[in-house]
């Protein structure tokens, strides 16, 4: 069997222990807002006390969780936003979320590109062409619209020829006004004492940017293509 084969097989195998591992400790109860809520006190006391630790921590979850495409970014988002505040939350989600994506990207590259390419490789002439000349600005444009589901545009991203360099530095510029409506909103998240907090200003302002995000964003790009 070819090195290739083996490294293809350990790396799958490594993947789906780890999913199972996920779903057999029940690891996706702590990625839920309820759960997040409710220990709000006890992390932001550990985050006072070891700052750099919880820190690591977070980002290696982080960068797990998106490189294995498991569900709780959002909430992982969030979290970061109610724990960490919004400039520190913004810079630590930011990097934590490209080196995830950059990883699932890669790992979708090599274990399924040429597997692709070799049975629809006519088919996908025009898109690998039209990655060579416009992947940037069409990576730049997705990750600004949420209009697929995140963990999709990395594995897609992957099938194609886009330079993994150019992948990561888009990735990081595009992805970083919307990272910072959802750590803003986040951080208005964890000030809630009482439910009569829902009702506060800038919470309320938090979430009209996250429904106004997506479409104002489309707009934008619409007009620089035209």
């Amino acid at each position: 069997m070819k090195p290739a084969i083996i490294n293809k097989i350990i790396i799958v195998v490594a993947i789906v222990l780890l999913i199972l591992l996920f779903r057999l400790l029940h690891l996706d109860h702590y990625l839920t807002l309820s759960y997040l809520k409710a220990s709000r006190e006890q992390l932001a006391q550990l985050y006072a006390e070891r700052a750099g630790l919880v820190i690591g921590g977070y980002m290696l979850i982080y960068i797990v969780a998106t490189a294995l495409s498991l569900p709780g970014a959002v909430i992982l988002t969030l979290a970061g936003g109610a724990l960490f505040g919004l400039v520190t939350g913004t810079i630590v989600i930011s990097f934590a979320s490209t080196i995830g994506a950059t990883l699932a990207c890669l790992v979708s590259r090599f274990l399924l590109r040429d597997w692709v390419q070799a049975r629809f490789g006519d088919k996908l002439q025009r898109i690998n062409a039209g990655m060579e000349q416009e992947g940037g600005f069409y990576l730049f444009t997705l990750r600004l619209i949420p209009v697929f589901p995140f963990f999709v545009i990395n594995l897609a991203m992957g099938l194609t020829r886009i330079k993994i360099s150019t992948y990561y530095w888009v990735s990081q510029f595009g992805m970083l006004p919307a990272t910072i409506v959802y750590v803003n909103a986040g951080k208005e998240l964890g000030k809630l004492e009482t439910l009569a907090g829902i009702l506060s200003p800038s919470l309320i302002f938090s979430f009209v940017l996250l429904g106004l995000f997506p479409i104002t964003v489309k707009k934008i790009m619409a007009r620089i293509k035209k």
